[in-house]
């Protein structure tokens, strides 16, 4: 190459680096005429906090398991969050008792029968179901009516059947209604009401029964095979209330309200009556306590378990996060955390009254008229407020 062509392409090179010099200095102008005026912030202690482990069994555990679906912890030990799960299957999935749990519990011993029963099987999720609807989402239903409820609790499931739970079509929308069980074997001291509960769901074909044992705490069990039913049995259902089988659910004023939203605010929907700034109770006489070396910390945003409204995709979304959190003694609570794994929160609706309305109220029937939930309501009264709603002569 000549000496000619040499210095073009030198200069060549000089005008484009002149170029770029020229842009940052420009880009840093702006930046800096921006920025004139703000107080530089100085961090008063070091921005790398030293992890703290923590002391509650519960926290601990779930911390291991969200490091199991880390990816970049993954990535440092040369593996995948897939080959992570594989490898600690038996362990996630074990309905074998998890006897380091008392070791690792350090009041193990001491706390009450119920929580060291949850303890030795947290993992355990394997329930078959003994009784299925394997119809029950054939015609893709707009609204699922999901009930918890107890076998003994024959009335209260009836009363629903004939108010609130009728499975109806609205023009197009197909209403559908299932009763959520677990067992209610003679240890716990209940009567044998299985050849009446396997005639109840013959007849009404709405009883979803698995074959796990039905107390307060495996409510939360009941939420996650729930989930899981929904995901492989109904999985184009539109939305899915779920509450519990002795509050009244003003149906028309549901669907009134999910016909009213946008496709928006319908994906990510989940309202009922949220409670914030919660966390455990620590009193030894309440339904709801639990000590502090089994839980530690404050609760997420949760809707009481009365009864709450969400999407039918939001449902998918919530089975496949529960996978990543560790079973909790509340289920409501259980929901919220869920919840929050996803970035979500609980929407708070006026109409969802799990504590009642006012005493001076509570037989007027006007004021049910704008309400979607009210706890709690006798079978005898869910009929009677149901019927006089249904009355057109009703005038609020």
């Amino acid at each position: 190459m000549s000496v000619g062509r040499r210095r073009i392409k030198l200069l060549g090179v000089l005008m484009m680096a002149n170029f770029f010099i020229y842009l940052i200095v420009e880009v840093s102008k702006s930046t800096t005429q921006e920025d004139r005026g703000k107080e530089v912030i100085i961090p008063k202690s070091k921005f790398w906090q030293k992890h703290v482990p923590a002391k509650a069994y519960w926290n601990r555990e779930q911390e291991k398991l969200n490091n199991l679906y880390n990816p970049i912890l993954s990535i440092l030990a040369n593996t995948t969050v897939e080959e992570n799960l594989i490898s600690n299957a038996s362990v996630l999935n074990s309905c074998e008792p998890d006897l380091s749990v008392i070791s690792s519990v350090k009041d193990f011993e001491n706390l009450p029968d119920r929580f060291k029963d949850f303890l030795l099987y947290l993992r355990c999720r394997n329930y078959s179901l003994l009784i299925d609807q394997l119809d029950k989402c054939k015609q893709k239903p707009f609204l699922l009516l999901a009930i918890k409820s107890l076998t003994s609790h024959f009335d209260r499931r009836q009363a629903i059947r004939e108010s609130w739970g009728k499975e109806t079509n609205f023009g197009n929308q197909t209403v559908v209604r299932v009763f959520l069980l677990g067992q209610t074997p003679p240890e716990d001291h209940f009567p044998d009401l299985s050849d009446m509960l396997k005639f109840e769901s013959e007849k009404h074909q709405d009883i979803l029964l698995w074959n796990y044992r039905d107390t307060f705490f495996n409510l939360t069990l009941k939420e996650v095979l729930f989930l899981k039913w929904v995901s492989t049995s109904c999985p184009d259902v539109q939305f899915v209330f779920k509450g519990d089988d002795d509050v009244f659910v003003n149906t028309n004023q549901i669907l009134n309200y999910l016909n009213s939203i946008s496709k928006d605010k319908a994906k990510d929907l989940f309202i009922g009556d949220v409670i914030k700034d919660a966390g455990p109770h620590r009193e030894k006489k309440l339904k709801y306590y639990i000590p502090e070396s089994v839980y530690e910390g404050a609760y997420p945003p949760y809707a009481g378990g009365g009864g709450f409204l969400y999407s039918g995709s939001l449902a998918l979304r919530l089975n496949k996060i529960s996978e990543q959190v560790l079973l909790y003694p509340i289920d409501d609570v259980y929901t919220g955390m869920c919840l929050q794994k996803l970035g979500l929160a609980p929407e708070k609706h006026r109409g969802f009254r799990t504590f009642d309305i006012e005493e001076k109220n509570r037989k007027n029937i006007c004021s049910y008229t704008d309400l979607m939930l009210v706890h709690s309501r006798k079978p005898q009264e869910m009929i009677s407020i149901w019927s006089q709603l249904q009355n057109l002569h009703v005038n609020c």
